[in-house]
Formats: structure tokens, sequence, C-alpha cells
């Protein structure tokens, strides 16, 4: 079970850095494609938490309330680090070459990163289904995510190989996240469906406040509305029809 753990992290980590790596090669991407991602992101956010993780962390525990609970956790948890880092960086910006705005992305990164390793971890020891579409929706959330933050580190003056370096450390904290919880299965074993629903709440989180925003906030125009929908559902769809082949 370690070795796709630690597979499906990896893979995760690489997918989640094409679209920065991307940004290098190519100075601007077009806001279409960004604007697709984002919506395909949403999709699959919102899909996993609740075809997925919902019906598994309610099946694993009687208490179903209490999975609820978790589940606004998760959601309080993002708002309070996102607020926090905003602040920091609104209160704390300088004029020096290595901006805090840089440091800051990075341990954001990194912190997030760690937790989305736990979650991809949590989902393995509930079922290996469970562990894929959760390893899928991660990087899917997180090549949007990444394009934002290699175009901040480029804007700040990082060089190329700096911003590479700095997303990539950042994104093997999630390894790091992932073999923890691993290794601390047998004691966490009876909080697996509240870790679950946690995420997917998390998942929830991202997906509302983070993503649909940025898609209302675009120039609106019919063709776009429509082809954004499509790349939402379609992430839906993904994730319900990988769910079917790993099942079967």
């Amino acid at each position: 079970m370690l070795g796709y753990i630690i597979i499906f992290t990896i893979i995760g980590s690489i997918l989640s850095l094409i679209g920065g790596v991307l940004l290098l090669f190519k100075k601007h991407l077009s806001e279409t494609l960004v604007l697709d991602l984002t919506s395909f992101a949403a999709g699959v956010l919102l899909a996993t938490a609740f075809i997925d993780l919902f019906p598994e962390a309610i099946s694993g525990t009687e208490n179903h309330a209490k999975i609820f609970v978790y589940a606004l956790s998760g959601m309080i948890v993002f708002f309070t680090l996102e607020r926090f880092f905003l602040w920091f960086h609104h209160h704390h910006e300088t004029t020096k070459e290595i901006r805090p705005s840089v440091l800051l992305i990075t341990i954001g990164d990194s912190i997030h990163n760690f937790i989305d390793g736990v979650a991809i971890t949590s989902s393995f020891l509930v079922s290996f289904p469970l562990g894929v579409t959760t390893a899928l929706a991660v990087a899917a959330h997180e090549i949007p995510q990444e394009i934002a933050d290699f175009s901040v580190l480029l804007s700040q003056k990082v060089s190329k190989f700096k911003t590479l370096a700095f997303n990539g450390l950042s994104a093997l904290t999630s390894l790091l996240g992932a073999i923890i919880t691993y290794y601390l299965a047998e004691r966490i074993t009876v909080l697996l469906p509240y870790i679950i629903s946690f995420t997917a709440g998390m998942f929830i989180y991202i997906a509302a406040s983070d993503l649909i925003p940025e898609l209302h906030r675009s120039s609106i125009k019919k063709t776009n509305a429509w082809h954004q929908t499509a790349t939402l559902l379609f992430g839906i769809f993904l994730v319900s029809i990988i769910k079917s082949l790993i099942n079967e």
C-alpha cells in the first residue's frame, strides 16, 4: 500500500507543476486555458467530496452528525489559513530582492501540500479507489494554483530556476505528509472517517471559495460561460467514471 501512496502522491505533485512549467516557457498562458483548468478542477473537487469522500466517511462511523462537523472544520481551517497568509502578505511587503511574499507562497504551499499528502494517505487507508480519486482531485486543483504561484514569483523578478525550485520543494511536503500519515495508520484508524470528512470540507472550500469565484471574476461571455460549465461538468463526470471503473 505504501508503494501506491508514494507513486500517486509523486504523480500528483508532478502533474500539479505542469501548468507552472508551461508558464516558464510561455510567458502568458491564454486566459481561456487557465479558466478551463480552473472550472475542471472545481468539478473534480466537488465530485470527489460529494460522490466519494462523504459516502465513505458516513459508512465508516455511526456518528453521522460528527462527519459534517469535521467537514465544517476543514472549511474553517482553510479559511483561517488563507486569511492569515493574505494579512501577512499585505502588512509585510517590502522592496527586498526576495520579498516576504515569495517566502509566504512557499510556506503556504508547503503547508497546503502537507495536508494534501495526509488526505491522500488517509483515503488510501480507507480504500484504493478512494485514494486514487483523492489523488486526482489534489492534482486537479493544484494545477491552476501552481500557475498562479509561478506567475507571482516570476512577477517578483525571481529567476526561473528559483521559481521551479521553490515550488518543487514545497511539492515534496505532500510526500512527507503522506509517509508520516502512513506510519501513524494504526493510531489514526478510528479517526479516518473524520479525516476523510475534513478533506471533503477542504475540497468544497477550495472549489466554492477560490476556484468558482475566479470564474465569476472573468470576463462574462455567453460562449465562455457554456464552455466553463461544460468543463466543470466534465470534471464531475470524470470522477464518476474513474470511481465506477476502479470499483469494478
